[in-house]
């Protein structure tokens, strides 16, 4: 089954219903988006084939998703490292910090030299509600991203596309193709141009707001929280 896809505006609109009428709160489905993209790394990236995991974190929700999958990541049994330049007084992304930090997980502030020594990389940059310019430090990151032969996962966009564009035509994220993308909730307009393997992340939609946002939930396997799909237009 292909599935349909989601506007930016829409998401943004499902996501603040889900936090009104639909009873949760953010640290509910910041968990569950970082469980998925936990989830989909342990299914690209098993551990007999390297337990290093690269995490790139930006300054909003989709960064809070890496921290997340980070804490996952270590009780799976991989030795997650975070790279996160940008780090806001939220309380609850100072929290998810806390959380990493009792763990041990390391923090770099030197991405170049930590992306040569993984084994796989998560892009937890930049979501779908990124617009405009690439803005220090990330330019050199997204570069770094868009060259390394080391496998890359994308949280929810490949940081730098446009979400309802997709790829930017000039700037560091030009040619950037990441192996894998997971979308989140659902899958947004971009995953026409993505050609990497798609997984689709959010188990937890009720069957009245999929209906009412258009959307197609799939089924996923025993305790799965994300399943490998293909998509309505995209070109596999």
């Amino acid at each position: 089954m292909a599935l349909r896809t989601i506007s930016a505006k829409s998401a943004a609109a499902l996501d603040q219903e889900l936090m009104s009428t639909g009873a949760f709160s953010i640290d509910q489905l910041m968990e569950l988006a970082g469980l998925s993209v936990s989830q989909a790394v342990f299914k690209l990236q098993p551990l007999t084939a390297g337990k290093r995991i690269l995490i790139a974190c930006g300054p909003g929700n989709n960064g809070g998703d890496g921290l997340v999958a980070a804490r996952h990541l270590f009780h799976y049994g991989y030795h997650p490292t975070i790279y996160y330049p940008k780090q806001p007084r939220n309380e609850l992304y100072q929290r998810l910090r806390k959380q990493l930090e009792d763990l041990r997980v390391p923090f770099t502030d030197d991405f170049h030299t930590a992306i040569k020594s993984t084994d796989h990389v998560v892009d937890a940059i930049f979501g779908f509600s990124f617009s405009g310019e690439v803005r220090e430090p990330f330019p050199k990151v997204i570069e770094a991203l868009r060259e390394t032969e080391v496998p890359v996962l994308a949280v929810d966009a490949p940081s730098s596309w446009g979400v309802d564009e997709g790829p930017p035509a000039e700037g560091p994220g030009k040619g950037f193709m990441p192996q894998a993308l997971i979308s989140l909730t659902a899958p947004k307009p971009l995953v026409k141009w993505f050609k990497g393997r798609h997984f689709l992340g959010g188990r937890f939609l009720s069957p009245e707001m999929a209906e009412k946002y258009g959307l197609d939930v799939p089924e996923y396997e025993g305790l799965d929280q994300v399943v490998e799909v293909e998509v309505e237009g995209q070109k596999l």
